[in-house]
C-alpha cells in the first residue's frame, strides 16, 4: 500500500472516530438511572417473540403448556444476555489491547476507550435485567468459557472486528424485533431499546476497521483470518443458548438441546440474525475457504 493510501485512510479513520465521539457525547444512556429497576415485571407478557424460541415448531414446543413456554423464552433471554457480557468482556480485552499499542491522544484511541466504557453499562445492564427476571446468569458452555480466554491473544486485524461485529449484529437483529414487540415485557424491551441505540456506533467503527485491515492484510495472513472468523461465529452461535435453560422447564437438557439443533426454526432464526453482517464480511472477503466448514455449522449462511 502506498504513504499516500495510507495517509487517506489514516485521515478517514480519525474523521470517523471524532463523529462517533460526538454522537457518544450526544445521546447515550445510564442503565442505573434510566430504567425503573423497581417496576413489577408485567403478568402475561413474553420475554421473546415465540418464533424465535429454540424449539419453536418442534414436537417438545408442541406439547409444552403456555406457562412453559413463557417460561423457556424468560431464560432464553437470560442465557443470550450473559453470552452478552461474556462477548462484550473479551470485546473490552480486544479493545485495550488495540489502546495498548497507539497513540492514546487519537481520536482513534479515544473511541475505543468510549466504546470500552459503553461496554461496561452494558454488561452492568445485563446483569441487572438477569437478575430481575430471576433466571441464572447461564453464559457460555465451560469449554467456550475456556477457549474464549485465547482470542484476545489469538485474534488481530480484521478478523478480530468481524467477530466483534458478528457477535453485536446478531444480537442487534434478535433485540431490534423483540423491542419493537407490545407482547415483550417492557423491562426488556427497554434493556434491548438501549443495546440497540449505542450498538449502532460500535458497528460503524468495527465495520471500517475491517475494510481498512483487509486493505493491508498480507496475502500469507488471509487464510489464518477466514479461518479464525468462521472459527469464532460458530462459537457465539453454539452459545447463545445455554442447554441448561431446557432444565428450568422440565426438559432433558441434552435432548432438548440436540432437537434445537436441528430445529429449522431455529437454524432460520440464526441465518435471519445474521444476515447483514454476513453480507458485509462475504463482501470485505473473509467468508471463503478455509472456514466454510464452520461458517457451514454455525447456520449463518
Amino acid at each position: 500500500m502506498s504513504r499516500a493510501l495510507r495517509v487517506a485512510q489514516g485521515s478517514d479513520r480519525e474523521k470517523t472516530a471524532e463523529r462517533l465521539l460526538n454522537s457518544s457525547a450526544d445521546k447515550f444512556y445510564d442503565p442505573e438511572v434510566d430504567i425503573d429497576w423497581a417496576a413489577p415485571l408485567q403478568d402475561g407478557k413474553y420475554y421473546a417473540p415465540d418464533h424465535r424460541i429454540s424449539l419453536y415448531g418442534t414436537e417438545l414446543w408442541d406439547n409444552m403448556t403456555p406457562e412453559q413456554r413463557v417460561e423457556l423464552g424468560k431464560h432464553e433471554v437470560a442465557s443470550i444476555a450473559s453470552n452478552g457480557i461474556w462477548f462484550e468482556v473479551l470485546l473490552m480485552q480486544m479493545l485495550l489491547k488495540e489502546v495498548y499499542r497507539i497513540d492514546p491522544t487519537s481520536r482513534h484511541a479515544q473511541y475505543a476507550l468510549t466504546e470500552i466504557a459503553d461496554e461496561c453499562r452494558h454488561s452492568t445492564m445485563f446483569a441487572r435485567a438477569i437478575e430481575k427476571v430471576g433466571a441464572p446468569a447461564y453464559g457460555p458452555p465451560p469449554i467456550l468459557r475456556q477457549l474464549g480466554k485465547l482470542l484476545p491473544v489469538v485474534g488481530y486485524g480484521p478478523a478480530l472486528y468481524g467477530s466483534i461485529l458478528i457477535a453485536e449484529e446478531i444480537l442487534d437483529r434478535i433485540q431490534r424485533e423483540s423491542m419493537a414487540d407490545e407482547n415483550v415485557q417492557p423491562l426488556v424491551r427497554m434493556v434491548n431499546r438501549i443495546h440497540v441505540l449505542e450498538e449502532a456506533r460500535h458497528v460503524t467503527f468495527a465495520r471500517q476497521e475491517v475494510v481498512r485491515g483487509m486493505s493491508e492484510l498480507r496475502k500469507w495472513e488471509l487464510p489464518y483470518q477466514r479461518l479464525l472468523i468462521a472459527t469464532v461465529a460458530f462459537s457465539i452461535t453454539r452459545s447463545l443458548i445455554n442447554p441448561r435453560v431446557y432444565a428450568a422447564v422440565g426438559l432433558d437438557p441434552k435432548q432438548a438441546h440436540a432437537v434445537a439443533l436441528e430445529n429449522p426454526h431455529h437454524q432460520e432464526t440464526l441465518r435471519w440474525s445474521g444476515e447483514r453482517i454476513m453480507k458485509f464480511l462475504t463482501e470485505a472477503g473473509l467468508v471463503a475457504a478455509p472456514g466454510m466448514h464452520w461458517w457451514r455449522r454455525s447456520h449463518l449462511l
